[in-house]
């Protein structure tokens, strides 16, 4: 259905459909004379109009040419300038609520960072040697651990041998020697022995902690691990209980 509207300036009626009046809250601008006007407030009635309604362009043919031609009559003026924009793109956020949202992002990066650090705690001591005093203090706060690296690709049993104790019957002992290859302290690792008999199958086995094979240590010198580069010199006697190993496997690990 169209409807008509008539600028106020020149009198022209022009026939309009109901989607053109709403695209720009009403406003047209006039084929004619290129005012601007309220195209729903200057409806009139049908039969009111006359007959050059019928003859005279849409408006918004008006304003489709002027937004490809640009400012109209030389004035400067968009084709839209009239029309007045939303007033919440002009207004801009309040300084409380910019300093607050400053203040959240800021607070979620120091608690992300926090979070990081805690979690990489161990890696960054072997990086940055000189924080391990600082992770320190903040690991007995929290009641946390600053556990020394763990790297077994970097850790060798350099040397071992097994034999039986000539003073005590029963009784073998293990010699080994272990070397940490890193660049870096290292914490002391597990080893698991194995005896075998003489078709190299497993009679016993047991597990050695470093509490175990370094019996004579205190646990502050436990917790120094092994120096970068540094060996370990182990001993250990087994009481076999008769069994008839004559062989052994060993290897190392971390739990």
């Amino acid at each position: 259905m169209n409807l008509t509207t008539r600028c106020p300036d020149c009198g022209t009626a022009f026939r309009v459909q109901p989607a053109q009046l709403s695209a720009r809250g009403g406003k047209v601008r006039c084929g004619k004379c290129t005012r601007v006007f309220d195209g729903v407030a200057a409806l009139v009635a049908e039969g009111q109009q006359g007959t050059q309604a019928e003859t005279e362009p849409s408006p918004q043919l008006a304003l489709f040419e002027a937004s490809r031609k640009g400012p109209i009559g030389g004035t400067g003026e968009a084709a839209n300038e009239d029309v007045p924009g939303a007033e919440f793109l002009d207004e801009a956020p309040p300084p409380r609520r910019r300093l607050a949202s400053a203040f959240g992002v800021a607070l979620a990066l120091a608690v992300l960072a926090a979070q990081a650090v805690h979690y990489f705690r161990t890696e960054i001591a072997v990086l940055l040697p000189e924080t391990r005093p600082y992770l320190a203090a903040a690991c007995a706060t929290l009641k946390c651990d600053l556990k020394l690296p763990r790297r077994p690709k970097l850790m060798a049993i350099e040397s071992s041998d097994l034999q039986a104790d000539g003073r005590r019957e029963n009784v073998i002992v293990l010699n080994a020697v272990l070397r940490n290859q890193a660049q870096f302290a290292q914490e002391y690792p597990a080893l698991e022995l194995t005896l075998t008999d003489e078709r190299d199958e497993a009679v016993a086995r047991r597990v050695l902690l470093p509490a175990d094979y370094l019996a004579s240590q205190t646990a502050d010198q436990l917790a120094q691990g092994i120096g970068a580069g540094a060996d370990a010199a182990l001993r250990i006697y087994f009481d076999t209980g008769g069994l008839r190993a004559i062989g052994y496997r060993m290897y190392l690990f971390f739990p």
